[in-house]
């Protein structure tokens, strides 16, 4: 009964979009309630003064917006458009929290960035291995 509502593809990176999609509404909501989430992350030096609410908000914004994506992506994978949309907002995920923990200095490597840094890496990653395998030209 449960499996009409989980996509209907081969391989596992669908149940990975959502599984992903799913956490992210968690943080979503968190950072529409608090700065805790974005604290968390963005654990820099000078992470403290610069984490605002509206910095906060601004990231759940973002993040419910990937989800989205994420989401629809997990059930039309085959759609080489939506793929590839699915596919930049871990490329882009990833391209921010490496400049902010490598350039501007707001986020360590620590748990806080470790967790969405490894899921935007390793998923940026297996998703750009795997285009032939869900996308049929």
């Amino acid at each position: 009964m449960a499996s009409k509502w989980l996509p209907a593809h081969d391989g596992l990176l669908p149940y990975w979009l959502l599984l992903t999609s799913a956490a992210s509404i968690f943080n979503t909501v968190g950072c529409y309630v608090s700065t805790d989430i974005a604290r968390r992350t963005y654990q820099g030096p000078v992470a403290s003064t610069e984490v605002t609410g509206l910095s906060g908000r601004l990231f759940g914004t973002w993040t419910l917006l990937a989800t989205v994506i994420r989401s629809y992506a997990a059930y039309r994978i085959a759609s080489g458009d939506i793929y590839t949309m699915a596919f930049w907002t871990y490329a882009i995920a990833l391209g921010h929290f490496s400049t902010e923990w490598l350039a501007y200095g707001t986020a360590s490597m620590r748990k806080g960035l470790a967790v969405p840094f490894t899921v935007a890496f390793s998923t940026t990653v297996w998703m750009w291995s795997q285009w032939d395998f869900y996308v049929k030209a």
